[in-house]
């Protein structure tokens, strides 16, 4: 028997297992990694970045039957949304991948071994690089799986396989807030805790709508008892903005304008910290003169904003000895000038000192449970660890740890998912390797993902289901465990990282997705270089390793059982000199609270550019500026998993609609619940008009969960980030007969 089917036949048994090297057709041996005792287990949740802790209750064979949130957790205090109560029904859903499936010669999928989908995998996409050069196969991976695994498949990617560009769909959501942090800070640093939503006297939400698309910040908000003033910029009155003291319907993406006005404002009002900005920053000077030009008339005139709530604003967020925190998501990270929109949040808090202190802060909220550990360890733009793939020193640093010749490490950084997808339709690239993500859903203008399906020789998809609409294009799917089915850790938005259990098997012969890269090392024939990656503890040894003397430093953080003794541990965590672990309740810290940041000099940088148009504004034949979001917190993404759950589809429309304004809606005769057809450019779909004042007149909006959405969004995207611009593109509707 071979050691991959030992590690087969010990799934239906009492314990799992996990890989390590071992003699045996694929180098598999077997280390415990057992289920949790009957009684309880915690697990951080596996949908968004808020990172709360779910107790697991189990059965006597340890098994999770049913869960509820952790009352003792620092992140969520035990409170859940819709998405984390339903977290385990996933796991069940009739249509999970179980065993590999390997597309015939008549274009059917048929049950294949791990053997033989093993042994397919690799002589595909060695023969594929053989041919047509290493470049010829690319990765887009996720935000979704642990730390552990992203960090394995990123080193396996890069130094054993020789495949230099992976890209995540990190880069739909956070790509942005990397660049703007790494650019303005020195370092990828978000700088807050939770608690600032709690303590902030002024917040200021701009294009993030909390209460649908992170709903356990939203109730940090409200434990506020400071009487805060909230404020949302946003396009849309969303259910944020419904409850917040003031709401700036800014003409889609003239947020930045409105931000540059309001700079002008803190420098004539006399609210700049002058001690601050001379000690801590660059280029406030060359700052101040540029932003003089957005006066209020100007400011008013392109974001359609009264004069009256713009001075309001300014008002407020210059008020003497106000805390006041600026928090941004999707509605500025997808955008095509979205890292300097970043920025001039990143400026409004630098300026005026708001930054490092409880209450306040330039802070992104992350989106997916693990975008902050992609973002690190992910081996895409930054070199595993938050390096320099372009520094020789960094890469036999990181070599030296990692045990690789630093030979094997690329000079430069992947490119990004766009130009990944560029190169496939070029022909550069012949073969992707796709986990844990569903590209032919989710991303921008996704006609052209369907058309560059003929393009690829090979294509290779790992994800919990088979169904997906990425994985049904597949020549090859391979069964991954998902949330709840393997071990790992997460780091969420405000830089804990948290520990993930394993509380239930994953079905069939489907494997964790760390073990899949061991199981794919082993094939390629240099399983050698993963030596020291016996498992996730072993991994997080490793990565710990890693981030010694990096702005990220948690080798203070013994082990993942550590991780969950403590409820979660924000990085920075140093092993030399130790960091106290802060008493309960907050166990919470802050960046910069002593003005020194992460770049050369130590000083944050101011960064500004002129606010550029739209790519493509409305017009005579496309009229209407469509804006795509989160519709229901509810729903979760493509929907791959929300959607097994019976109690969140009663919870969330279960087909496309479209809101658009009763002023719009009265001349093509049309009202609530009619079909209509929207047309872009682009592509076509049909949806349930919804008629509403929520929009502004000219704008619609669609939520994002269903396919169809994004085969009308326009493919732009920042320059800086590579982010696609989601928000904006010019639609136009058709009432369509009744039928």
């Amino acid at each position: 028997m071979s050691a991959l089917d030992e590690l087969l036949l010990a799934r239906s048994g009492p314990m799992t297992t996990e890989l390590v090297q071992h003699p045996g057709d694929f180098g598999l041996g077997k280390v415990p990694a057992r289920l949790a005792p009957a009684g309880t287990a915690k697990a951080i949740c596996g949908f968004c970045s808020t990172g709360c802790s779910l107790k697991i209750h189990l059965n006597a064979e340890g098994q999770a039957i049913n869960l509820t949130p952790d009352p003792d957790y620092p992140v969520n205090l035990g409170m859940a949304c819709p998405k984390g109560w339903e977290a385990l029904t996933p796991l069940a859903a009739p249509d999970r991948a179980t065993t590999p499936l390997l597309r015939d010669a008549h274009g059917k999928m048929q049950p294949v071994d791990w053997t033989q989908a093993l042994t397919v995998f690799t002589n595909r996409l060695q023969s594929i690089q053989a041919e047509h050069g290493k470049g010829a196969v690319a990765v887009l991976s996720t935000g979704q799986i642990m730390m552990e695994e992203m960090a394995l498949l990123g080193a396996l990617a890069k130094f054993g396989l020789g495949i230099a560009d992976l890209d995540s769909n990190t880069r739909q959501c956070m790509a942005t807030s990397h660049v703007a942090y790494k650019q303005s800070f020195g370092f990828d640093a978000p700088p807050f805790t939770y608690a600032d939503f709690e303590v902030s006297d002024v917040l200021v939400f701009v294009g993030a709508n909390p209460c649908i698309a992170h709903p356990i910040m939203w109730q940090r908000v409200m434990r506020n008892r400071r009487n805060p003033a909230i404020i949302v910029v946003d396009p849309r009155r969303t259910e944020t903005a419904m409850a917040a003291t003031l709401h700036l319907p800014a003409r889609p993406k003239t947020d930045i304008t409105l931000l540059y006005g309001l700079a002008r404002e803190v420098i004539r009002r006399d609210a700049v910290d002058a001690a601050f900005v001379t000690e801590n920053t660059n280029g406030f000077a060359e700052f101040a003169s540029f932003v003089n030009a957005f006066t209020p008339e100007r400011v008013c005139a392109e974001t359609g904003l009264s004069r009256a709530d713009f001075d309001r604003t300014a008002e407020l967020v210059t008020r003497p000895g106000a805390r006041v925190s600026y928090w941004w998501t999707m509605g500025v990270n997808q955008s095509h000038q979205a890292t300097r929109t970043a920025q001039a949040i990143i400026n409004l808090a630098l300026m005026t000192g708001q930054i490092g202190q409880p209450g306040t802060g330039a802070n992104s909220i992350t989106g997916q449970c693990n975008a902050m550990g992609s973002r690190l360890f992910g081996n895409a733009t930054s070199l595993i660890g938050g390096y320099d793939f372009g520094k020789p020193e960094h890469r036999a640093h990181v070599g030296g740890i990692l045990g690789v010749d630093p030979a094997v490490i690329p000079e430069k950084a992947s490119r990004a998912y766009d130009k990944i997808l560029d190169a496939v339709e070029a022909g550069e690239i012949r073969a992707l390797w796709v986990i844990a993500t569903n590209t032919a859903h989710s991303w921008v203008n996704s006609g052209k993902f369907a058309r560059l399906r003929d393009k690829l020789d090979f294509l290779v998809v790992q994800d919990m289901y088979a169904t997906t609409e990425t994985a049904q294009q597949a020549d090859l799917v391979l069964p991954a465990a998902g949330w709840g089915e393997k071990e790992g850790v997460f780091i969420n938005s405000e830089r804990r990282l948290g520990y993930a259990r394993k509380v239930a098997r994953a079905p069939g012969v489907a494997l964790s997705d760390f073990s899949i890269f061991k199981l794919v090392a082993e094939a390629w024939g240099c399983g050698p270089m993963f030596a020291k990656w016996t498992s996730p503890g072993a991994a997080f040894q490793l990565l710990k390793q890693l981030s010694r003397g990096q702005p990220c430093d948690f080798t203070g953080i013994r082990d993942h059982a550590h991780l969950e003794a403590e409820g979660g541990i924000q990085w920075p965590y140093p092993e030399s000199p130790a960091v106290p672990q802060p008493a309960a309740p907050g166990r919470e810290r802050r960046l910069f609270a002593d003005g020194k940041f992460f770049t050369p000099d130590g000083r944050a940088k101011l960064l500004f550019d002129e606010p550029v148009p739209l790519p493509e504004p409305p017009d005579a034949a496309y009229p209407f500026l469509l804006n795509t979001g989160r519709g229901s917190s509810a729903q979760w993404h493509t929907g791959s998993r929300t959607d097994k759950s019976a109690v969140l589809r009663k919870l969330a429309p279960t087909v496309p609609w479209i809101e658009i304004n009763p002023a719009d809606a009265a001349p093509l005769g049309l009202i609530t619940g009619q079909e209509v057809a929207v047309r872009s450019r682009r592509g076509e779909t049909k949806a349930l008009a919804v008629v509403t004042a929520i929009v502004q007149p000219g704008q619609v909006f669609m939520p994002m969960h269903f396919p169809e959405v994004n085969c009308l969004t326009f493919p732009a995207y920042d320059p800086h980030s590579r982010q696609p611009a989601y928000k904006a593109c010019a639609v136009a509707l058709d009432v369509l007969p009744e039928t």
